[in-house]
């Protein structure tokens, strides 16, 4: 009886170290699989632009523009999300039918833009049923020159392990009625160590360039800068190689807009300011007082939150906002007027922002 039980303890034990050793197994061989497919951008990628009807040169005046980040049509009014203290990974099939098209009437109803900066939008994603808003949005903007950059791909995300999050390919897009002249995507380098890299986003802004009937150019920046409390030396880092762009295309005479989700607020910035009934909050830590270059204009609408808390579904007067969707002129730009539109986050849990600016 006793030899048996060893046997069967022994039997067991080997069953056991075995099952481990598969595991283990699988688990090295995710972690290089991630490693492998790895996304490594270049610094500097000059990206591929849908050129379509627009036109070739920009005249000297007046200008529209909008920036939105869509939140890749998943995080309407009645989603929260798991990356910041809420449940859920990505909306159910119909709840993501009506973000989408609610979110592709908006983009349809913008009055007269000249240049629409979109981030979070996914082409391919499981998280958004594997759509291509790219191709859909180029459908609302048809005649409108196009650009898009990755700035978040990852073949599969294997977090929360109850219903992982999956492939993830999403990006920035910007639509301009006029023919850039060129397209960059411009890599920050500021993510995160391994093997947390291996999941999150690649941060990037697109730089593209437009001929003015001056002769000068117009420098259009989209960006969608690091997030979390964990990301301070990253947004640093970024804040720096954007302000040597910023100085170095105005130096040559170049009007310049940069412009989209920040996650940090502008300056100035108060809590107080903002009027629309909702629990406004600050973003720490915040942009350095120094960081904009002599004669730069921040643009933001102080009244109205352009973003909400996603660790619940929203609620007025209860859901924590703030502003980080804005936009910064170099000193040759007039601006006009600046306008956050209100969707009661109805859609996506940013707002999108119109300005108006003059070419001087």
């Amino acid at each position: 009886m006793i030899v048996r039980f060893k046997k069967i303890t022994q039997s067991v034990l080997l069953g056991l170290l075995a099952m481990s050793g598969t595991i283990l197994l699988v688990v090295v061989g995710f972690f290089a699989y991630s490693t492998i497919t790895d996304y490594q951008p270049d610094s500097i990628e000059i990206i591929a632009y849908e050129k379509a009807n627009s036109f070739d040169t920009i005249p000297v005046g007046r200008l529209k523009l909008y920036t939105w980040n869509i939140g890749y049509c998943g995080l309407g009014a009645e989603m929260d999300f798991f990356y910041e203290k809420g449940s859920m990974v990505m909306p159910d099939r119909k709840s993501y039918e009506k973000y989408s098209k609610g979110i592709g009437k908006q983009l349809s109803e913008l009055p007269k833009p000249d240049f629409v900066l979109l981030q979070e939008v996914d082409r391919h994603s499981k998280r958004s049923y594997y759509d291509n808003q790219v191709a859909r949005f180029q459908i609302i903007f048809n005649g409108y020159s196009s650009a898009f950059a990755f700035n978040y791909k990852v073949p599969f995300i294997p977090i929360p392990m109850k219903s992982p999050m999956g492939k993830v390919n999403a990006g920035l897009l910007t639509f301009s009625h006029f023919k850039p002249t060129e397209a960059q995507r411009v890599d920050y380098h500021s993510s995160y160590s391994w093997p947390k890299r291996l999941f999150l986003l690649d941060r990037c802004f697109i730089l593209t360039r437009y001929l003015v009937s001056n002769s000068r150019q117009l420098v259009l920046i989209n960006l969608h800068n690091s997030a979390y409390d964990d990301a301070a030396e990253m947004r640093t880092k970024e804040l720096k190689l954007l302000k040597s762009v910023l100085v170095e295309e105005y130096s040559k005479g170049n009007y310049v807009i940069a412009g989209g989700d920040w996650n940090q607020n502008p300056l100035p910035f108060r809590q107080d300011s903002i009027r629309d009934g909702n629990l406004a909050k600050s973003i720490t830590p915040g942009i350095p007082d120094d960081f904009l270059p002599m004669g730069f204009k921040w643009v933001f609408d102080p009244n109205f939150s352009t973003n909400r808390d996603v660790d619940k579904p929203y609620t007025k007067s209860k859901t924590a906002t703030s502003i980080i969707d804005f936009f910064v002129l170099s000193p040759n730009i007039n601006l006009l007027s600046t306008n956050t539109l209100q969707t009661n986050f109805e859609f996506a849990d940013h707002q999108p922002v119109e300005m108006e600016v003059e070419l001087k």
